[in-house]
């Protein structure tokens, strides 16, 4: 290795790894709608101290404020159902945009794909912005997580384990 190369690889490790928000997103009394919250209880104990996991139930405004100071954004919410119940989509907002027909029918003025909008707009919102959207089926209220989504939330929990890892490491 040269003199250079050795110089440039410990001010690799000297630059402190990025600060990434994890929100979690739904409503644990409506159905597969509290997938997200599911997630964030799966993540407990799993990632590193530095890493804020936040969940969020209701008017998704608040996300402007949130993701402030992050570098990195990875949301967890239940989408509309589309095609099976439980089938995960991985989203990267570098190069997709939320669409709106993933968004579950909801009583909140601002919906995930409108705050992430909101913010960019505000230039508030990370560069980098993850969403783990799961497919559901049931969204009444008092009701429990279909199988399907449950089984789903694991899964997504540790691929965020590994999206955190991933995010992490890379560099500003």
């Amino acid at each position: 290795m040269t003199a250079t190369a050795g110089r440039a690889a410990a001010a690799d490790q000297d630059v402190p790894p990025r600060k990434v928000l994890v929100l979690a997103v739904g409503n644990p009394d409506r159905g597969d709608d509290g997938v997200g919250v599911m997630v964030a209880q799966y993540l407990r104990g799993r990632l590193p101290g530095d890493v804020t996991v936040l969940p969020r139930s209701g008017d998704m405004l608040s996300l402007i404020e949130d993701c402030a100071g992050f570098d990195a954004l990875v949301c967890v919410d239940a989408a509309a159902p589309m095609t099976a119940p439980g089938r995960i989509h991985r989203l990267d907002l570098a190069s997709d945009r939320l669409p709106r027909e993933l968004a579950v029918t909801s009583s909140h003025a601002f919906g995930l794909a409108e705050a992430i909008d909101l913010a960019r707009a505000l230039q508030r919102a990370p560069q980098t912005i993850i969403v783990y959207a799961v497919e559901g089926r049931c969204f009444d209220g008092g009701s429990a997580l279909t199988p399907e989504v449950a089984t789903a939330a694991a899964v997504v929990a540790d691929r965020v384990v590994a999206e955190i890892d991933r995010l992490r490491q890379a560099r500003l």
